[in-house]
């Protein structure tokens, strides 16, 4: 991906950001200084780090998952939108499919129960006299639950996408299931669009951006079972 730069490289996946990314970080930085002084704005900054700290986790859930059925994750981008772990194999099985995309929501319940844990067992935590960790630990936990709820709706590029096709293809064909949970995203996609169009821009946006991406998915998925026909075919 152009624009993207690698920040490290852990257990053998090479881990990059990509230059909108730092945007994002100091778009939210700006402009909450300009709002609520300096400690505001580094205090954006420091919870938007962390939140892309848990999205990475989450990528990494996939790969270790993928990487236990041989498939190679060579590296994890992140974007302001979220992340994107490239995954390198042919097509999956439907349940490890199904495990490798349950993996990513998974890490993030870890992580809500995790903070809801220390929050119970450290009230003082959520002290408004503490503002960095009453702003933040509450806000961390809430954030990933609400990340386990937007990645299982049912269409892709969402988590959700897959584990629909997923648990279709045990029944059905790939191509099927992949053509039955690509027409359901774009239905959901449709309604976000409407939606966005009456109340909410950023849900025109994901709309689009769900409508675009199942047709993608189809598309990648009819191109590589007719490379599977050829090579069969030559055979």
């Amino acid at each position: 991906m152009k624009w993207s730069y690698r920040i490290a490289r852990i257990a053998g996946i090479d881990v990059k950001i990509h230059i909108t990314f730092l945007l994002l970080l100091a778009y939210f930085g700006v402009t909450d200084w300009r709002d609520g002084g300096a400690f505001q704005g580094i205090l954006s900054m420091a919870f938007i780090l962390l939140l892309f700290l848990c999205v990475l986790l989450h990528e990494f859930g996939h790969a270790m998952a993928g990487r236990h059925y041989g498939i190679r994750t060579p590296d994890i981008t992140l974007l302001p939108i979220g992340g994107v772990a490239r995954m390198q194999g042919g097509l999956q099985k439907p349940w490890q499919e199904f495990v490798i995309a349950v993996s990513g929501p998974a890490v993030n319940v870890v992580i809500a129960g995790v903070l809801w844990v220390v929050l119970l067992l450290f009230p003082d935590l959520v002290d408004p006299r503490h503002p960095i960790s009453s702003q933040i630990l509450p806000n961390l936990m809430k954030i990933n639950l609400a990340l386990v709820m937007f990645n299982m709706i049912p269409a892709f590029p969402m988590d959700g996408g897959r584990v629909l096709r997923a648990l279709l293809a045990m029944k059905l064909n790939y191509l099927k299931a992949t053509k039955i949970a690509a027409r359901t995203g774009q239905v959901l996609a449709v309604g976000f669009v409407i939606v966005g169009l009456g109340w909410d821009p950023m849900l025109l946006f994901i709309g689009l951006f769900v409508f675009t991406a199942a047709r993608e998915e189809l598309n990648d998925v009819i191109f590589r079972e007719q490379i599977e026909r050829d090579r069969g075919f030559r055979i």
